[in-house]
């Protein structure tokens, strides 16, 4: 039963905080703490003053009921000739009981105390003492006991009563300070942390309306940071975000001009040749055995077209960011794309050095960004000239026997659909080294393009190593 009303009152709460501002929740919840700590504190502080006035009343009546012990004992049966108007100054009351719980009250008493088992016990034990609170006749008293021993012999234990008015009279004026100092402190805590709220959360509302204007006016202008705290380095976070947008959109928008231009060429050249089939078909215009060639044209436009998309989808697809890296050697990867380049280049030798190299990585992109690299060779070797592969801690390294690259071109060599001028007449979609940027990239390695001397161009593709598990690569 308890559990299922404290989760109500959270889902209450929960409600009720979820549907305001973070600057009113704020506000909100330091009230509700203030207001909690006020009650614990205030509870604590009224309990404790209770007590502690309590326990000074009857220190005085034990002290009190001591010293009319004397005058019972004396004399039994006048009560110590004491009188009601002896105890008027504290408004008090007095009274006997015996071990056998007959109580004699003092004569001329307007209310009589009656006795309960704690003071019939102090009577019998006459050890110690007893207190209690007696309400009678509207009034509530405080009564206590001490034990007396008669000349007789006989056990008796004097009660004292006095009422309570001036303790109450305390507890309630202490009870009205609390309520008002708790009232205080509750709303001057609740409107400090809506100010103190509303100046922490101005630059949150600034990076709120920054959002805003980004969605709206589509611009990715960045946000003027006001400090070094956690807000600072949460606008220096968004603003680096908002500049790889800027850049991925530039990127974006690059690739479709670089695309467009390049898609433009192979189906202008296919448009022209199926233009000319068809008015072949009516004519005849073409003399004999030209058909066939103009087919075998439209068939390698159409490979170089497809070729082109096929390498664009693979550098521009996001999945490889989220495909799940493996561990794989390296060397295995190598093997698989050398068997791939020696059909495309059969009569070219390859000389090859391979470690086992363990990485982190996806094995189909990372053979795709290799085989590039290979093919790459083999374009520009000659048809029996030797490539050199050697695959040592992790960096992969391509020699070929052409012409190597001009000065000028090594910086440009990955950027897509740059193609140099040796390279004009030679197929390919300028896309092959891009992608094997991108793949070094996505596996946390470089691309390097340099000349090898005496010999003709040299690629590095080098990707981290790990350590791998026992007895994995042998």
């Amino acid at each position: 039963m308890i559990g299922s009303w404290w989760i109500r009152i959270r889902r209450a709460v929960g409600r009720l905080v979820s549907g305001q501002s973070l600057q009113w929740r704020l506000a909100f919840l330091t009230g509700a703490s203030v207001a909690i700590s006020v009650v614990l504190v205030g509870a604590t502080t009224f309990t404790l003053t209770r007590w502690s006035l309590l326990e000074l009343l009857d220190r005085e009546l034990v002290e009190v009921a001591q010293n009319a012990t004397a005058s019972v004992a004396s004399d039994f049966a006048d009560q110590g000739r004491l009188s009601p108007g002896v105890l008027v100054a504290s408004n008090g009351l007095l009274a006997v009981v015996g071990a056998d719980a007959a109580v004699t009250q003092l004569p001329g008493q307007d209310r009589a105390i009656p006795a309960t088992a704690d003071e019939v016990a102090v009577a019998r034990m006459q050890v110690g003492s007893s207190a209690r609170t007696l309400d009678t006749s509207g009034v509530s008293y405080r009564v206590v006991s001490v034990p007396l021993r008669l000349a007789d012999g006989t056990p008796v234990a004097v009660m004292i009563a006095r009422p309570m008015s001036s303790v109450q009279n305390t507890l309630n004026t202490l009870w009205l300070v609390l309520l008002i100092a708790g009232i205080l402190g509750v709303l001057t805590a609740t409107f400090a942390a809506l100010w103190t709220g509303r100046a922490v959360l101005a630059p949150v509302r600034r990076l709120s309306r920054a959002v805003q204007s980004v969605t709206q006016t589509d611009e990715l202008n960045p946000i003027r940071i006001y400090g070094r705290d956690d807000l600072g380095e949460l606008t220096q976070s968004f603003n680096t975000m908002l500049r790889s947008l800027a850049q991925s959109r530039e990127q974006q928008r690059q690739l479709i001009a670089d695309a467009g231009h390049e898609l433009r060429t192979p189906l202008t050249s296919m448009r022209t040749n199926i233009e000319l089939l068809v008015a072949d078909d009516t004519s005849g215009m073409l003399p004999e055995g030209a058909r066939s060639e103009v087919l075998g044209d439209v068939a390698a436009q159409l490979g170089e077209f497809s070729a082109l998309v096929g390498d664009l989808v693979a550098l521009t697809r996001d999945d490889q960011l989220h495909r799940p890296h493996e561990l794989i050697d390296m060397a295995d990867v190598t093997i698989a794309a050398i068997e791939r380049a020696r059909r495309r280049g059969p009569g070219i030798e390859f000389d090859t050095y391979l470690e086992p190299s363990p990485i982190m990585g996806d094995p189909s992109t990372l053979e795709r960004a290799i085989t590039n690299l290979l093919d790459n060779a083999v374009k520009f070797s000659p048809s029996d000239g030797v490539i050199h592969v050697s695959l040592v801690g992790g960096e992969l390294t391509i020699i070929d026997q052409g012409p190597g690259i001009d000065d000028t071109d090594l910086a440009l060599v990955f950027d897509r659909f740059y193609r140099s001028d040796k390279a004009r007449n030679t197929p390919g979609t300028g896309l092959g080294l891009a992608i094997v940027a991108h793949t070094a990239q996505l596996h946390g390695g470089t691309a390097k393009a340099e000349n090898q001397p005496g010999a003709g161009a040299k690629f590095t593709l080098r990707i981290p190593l790990v350590e791998p598990p026992s007895e994995s690569f042998e």
